[in-house]
């Protein structure tokens, strides 16, 4: 069924199929929520007086090697899509190629990064072919899903927050090529931030605004470079994202409501990022480095209307007394609370050191300098992407280890697998102890997340980036191990004969298994890990996260779907000291906080 006019901006109201129309918009990302629980968080998007769902479209998972592409299972983004068509919603779709998020590299594939030359968000060819072939495949799910060949998706957004970057003034020309000569005729749309404001626009598309608070005259701004164009916030930040080592932000639900309330009544449309944050499961955080680099934690809560387990907040509360106002029907009835779990502690039965390990990771490559992750001929010389790398050459003597600043992010430092300490942005030398004869140096190098927002996408290479010196001299002879801790990884460390029962007196770093038994229909819980230090946690092959004593985040989120009835297996990666168990929560603990109101503006930028 193909429809004649869709979202229309030719006058200071938009229009949907000739009638006016204001967006309600609210942000849920399908690749952060479990799709067991994709409907669950539609439906309280639609009971809370919401008439649209944005989504951004992370390039990095659909497309994880070079022609190799994803749109099954969790990443079934034509099935979300459609959900909320049943679910009485429109959609604006955000399908970058780059999406920011707080998400590894802003979306972009970290293979892209093995060209050295690379420039990313540019029209340099390299980028420009990649983008091509991904949209290729892309818009040829996302285009059946188009308003006017009867589908849900009113608008499209070109890039996002180019005005930031704005390295290539040929680049969004050629972004809005891509979509329209393959068939997008839908509303185009660009987001910035006040910052970005000011980059120049482009023909027939409307601009937008991203934005928590009214000063600086933002709205007034916009609407005197679009006249006689509506208006929206295509980002009204309802909370902010967390750093590990940093307090929890949260956005007073009163401070929120006060400016959502003014917004509406300029008759300005909006949408709410996020609406329901969800979860960065695995490794894929992202990191800011305006300066200094700061890398994002697992949760994405926001502090948003929708908890990241899925509660309706007080901020839900308050926004659907007020989106009530603009429906002349009543809206639909609340879904009753999601049903959680707090399962009985479980105790660590069996570990397996880290040197145990490596013999099921991808067979070791030798090289004489220290090689990045991602050019490393793994992955069907993809590279790696996320993780941990393991760095191994042989010494003959102690002294001064000067990483030259070339550790990407943190790297743990062993002599002969004794741990001598830390290296990262901060340390860069270390003393290393002297011994007899030949010793074995061993770097453990974590990707902490890439940096998502700011002018060093082009930067990111991690593990080993340069030469690192013994007392002014570079190591040579590398042996290099990938640890990306893929799920056919954690399923061959579970063949393993060599796991240990010993649990008193563990080999740390390593591998820390629990069996959980459930009975009846599994349930949401959190996981909480008191007395451990740093690392990750896997439960029946899923990635969860990561986890930090250092905070602010101390629970992490297991979802329902993702444990069976009966025996579940839980891997704890620990890299500093563990515990003899592992506990359940019903809710999560953001500790202390931080309100995002009270901060200086541009640190919101």
């Amino acid at each position: 069924m193909s429809r004649v006019e869709g979202l229309r901006a030719d006058s200071s109201q938009f229009t949907l199929e000739g009638e006016p129309f204001c967006i309600l918009g609210g942000s849920i990302h399908y690749f952060r929520v479990p799709r067991a629980h994709w409907e669950d968080r539609l439906l309280r998007m639609k009971a809370c007086g919401l008439n649209t769902l944005t989504t951004y479209v992370p390039w990095n998972l659909h497309e994880p090697e070079r022609g190799t592409f994803n749109f099954q299972d969790q990443l079934d983004i034509k099935a979300f899509i459609n959900l909320a068509a049943e679910t009485g919603l429109w959609v604006i779709l955000r399908p970058g190629p780059y999406i920011c998020a707080e998400w590894d590299l802003g979306g972009l594939p970290s293979w892209l990064l093995q060209d050295k030359d690379i420039q990313l968000r540019t029209t340099y060819p390299g980028f420009v072919n990649a983008v091509n072939l991904y949209f290729d495949k892309l818009v040829a799910v996302i285009k059946p899903l188009m308003f006017k060949e009867g589908g849900p998706i009113i608008a499209v957004q070109v890039e996002n927050e180019y005005g930031s970057y704005a390295k290539d003034e040929s680049y969004m020309p050629f972004v809005r090529n891509c979509l329209q000569t393959r068939g997008i005729k839908e509303l185009l749309l660009t987001s910035d931030n006040w910052e970005g404001l000011s980059y120049g626009g482009m023909e027939g598309v409307l601009k937008t605004i991203n934005l928590q608070r009214l000063s600086f005259g933002a709205i007034q701004h916009l609407a005197q470079m679009q006249p006689q164009k509506p208006l929206m916030v295509m980002e009204y930040w309802s909370g902010w994202f967390d750093i590990w080592g940093e307090h929890h932000h949260v956005f007073h639900a009163e401070d929120m409501l006060a400016v959502v309330s003014e917004i509406l009544e300029r008759g300005v449309s909006i949408n709410l990022y996020m609406f329901h944050g969800g979860t960065s499961f695995g490794f894929m955080n992202g990191a800011m480095d305006l300066g200094t680099y700061k890398p994002q934690i697992t949760s994405y809560d926001y502090d948003a209307p929708l908890s990241e387990a899925g509660d309706c907040t007080p901020k839900y509360q308050l926004l659907r007394t007020l989106f009530s106002q603009y429906h002349s029907k009543p809206l639909p009835e609340v879904p009753s609370p999601c049903e959680r779990r707090v399962y009985d502690p479980v105790t660590i039965q069996q570990h397996l050191s880290l040197w145990d390990s490596l013999h099921f990771t991808d067979k070791p490559f030798r090289s004489e300098r220290p090689v990045n992750m991602e050019n490393l001929p793994v992955n069907n010389n993809n590279g790696q992407s996320y993780g941990y790398t393991l760095y191994e050459t042989t010494i003959t003597t102690g002294g001064t280890l000067n990483s030259k600043n070339k550790i990407r992010d943190r790297a743990l430092v062993f002599v002969d697998r004794k741990c001598i300490g830390t290296l990262d942005y901060k340390t860069h030398e270390l003393p290393l102890p002297d011994g007899k004869g030949e010793m074995t140096l061993s770097i453990l190098v974590e990707n902490c997340g890439r940096v998502n927002y700011g002018k060093a996408l082009d930067e990111q290479r991690k593990g080993i980036v340069g030469d690192i010196l013994l007392n002014h001299t570079p190591l040579r002879g590398f042996i290099i191990f990938c640890l990306d801790m893929k799920p056919c990884f954690i399923k061959r460390l579970m063949s393993s004969d060599q796991w240990k029962s010993d649990v008193k007196s563990p080999s740390i770093p390593g591998f820390f298994q629990a069996r959980l038994y459930v009975e009846g229909p599994p349930k949401d819980t959190f996981i909480k890990l008191p007395g451990w230090g740093k690392g990750a946690v896997f439960v029946n092959g899923q990635n969860l996260g990561r986890h930090w004593f250092i905070g602010p985040q101390h629970f992490l989120y297991l979802p329902g779907p993702w444990l069976r009835s009966g025996e579940n297996q839980i891997i704890v990666f620990e890299e500093q000291k563990a515990d003899d168990k592992i506990i359940f929560a019903e809710n999560s603990d953001h500790g202390k906080t931080i309100d995002v109101y009270k901060l200086p503006f541009c640190t919101l930028l």
